[in-house]
């Protein structure tokens, strides 16, 4: 037997922060925007009061997943892990607060999609459900997915990191597979409502399962394959998307 609670402690203890800073996360969006319907683009919120919520809507969703990294790469490390590890944390956050900014312009885009006659909101959610499902079946994805299952090179790599900037750089590198992996899903949230914590829970478990369940891949290519069937049959039921058509899916 090798190891002790010492040790067992060092190996939960990353990953124990991450959940508790998504539990955080999680808490403030149920409590500020849970009695929220399903709204299109940016919420009528200004860039600034966008990107806060968008990272945090981030860091609920992304955190979970990533705890099984942070452990591996807590293990790398031997003084101040607290300290440092938050600083992993920070640099990785700070790639989804990034991606925050073309994603409130795509907000707006579609939001202003939304507003056109129920047939337009129609065609530009089936375009979206269309591109995550190709997405999820590229090769770029298979790539991006593996490095977040499999991370061992990439220790490897922080490993040779030098200099007081190393966990930052390691947070962010590490943040920019997450996207490369996930971006597609995201987008899916303009279609859903941004805001919309159903979808939010149900994008988070994909996520999750993807980078943490043996069948991972194969969660991938179903998800790719159920957003294609939903691209068509958003067409029939445009309750699908009602961050889009405006439709209510209680009505369906």
């Amino acid at each position: 037997m090798t190891g002790g609670p010492l040790t067992v402690r060092r190996r939960a203890g990353p990953a124990g922060l991450l959940l508790v800073a998504a539990a955080a996360a999680w808490l403030w969006l149920v409590t500020r925007w849970g009695d929220m319907q399903a709204m299109p683009g940016t919420m009528g919120l200004g860039l600034p009061a966008f990107l806060a919520v968008w990272t945090l809507m981030m860091a609920a969703m992304m955190l979970p997943a990533t705890a099984f990294v942070a452990a591996l790469y807590a293990r790398t490390i031997t003084t101040h892990r607290a300290s440092r590890m938050v600083v992993f944390t920070v640099g990785y956050l700070l790639v989804w607060a990034a991606a925050g900014v073309p994603g409130y312009g795509l907000a707006v885009g579609l939001g202003r999609a939304a507003s056109l006659p129920a047939g337009a909101g129609t065609v530009v959610a089936a375009a979206v459900f269309a591109v995550n499902g190709v997405y999820q079946l590229t090769p770029l994805k298979d790539r991006c997915l593996a490095r977040c299952r499999s991370p061992i090179g990439l220790m490897l790599r922080y490993a040779s990191y030098r200099g007081p900037s190393r966990d930052l750089r390691a947070g962010a590198h590490h943040g920019a597979f997450c996207l490369g992996c996930c971006w597609s899903l995201m987008v899916l949230l303009a279609v859903f409502g941004v805001m919309n914590l159903w979808a939010m829970v149900a994008l988070a478990t994909v996520i999750t399962a993807e980078k943490l369940a043996p069948v991972g891949r194969l969660v991938a290519r179903a998800v790719g394959v159920a957003s294609i069937a939903l691209a068509v049959a958003v067409f029939w039921i445009p309750a699908l998307a009602p961050g889009l058509t405006g439709a209510d899916m209680t009505g369906m």
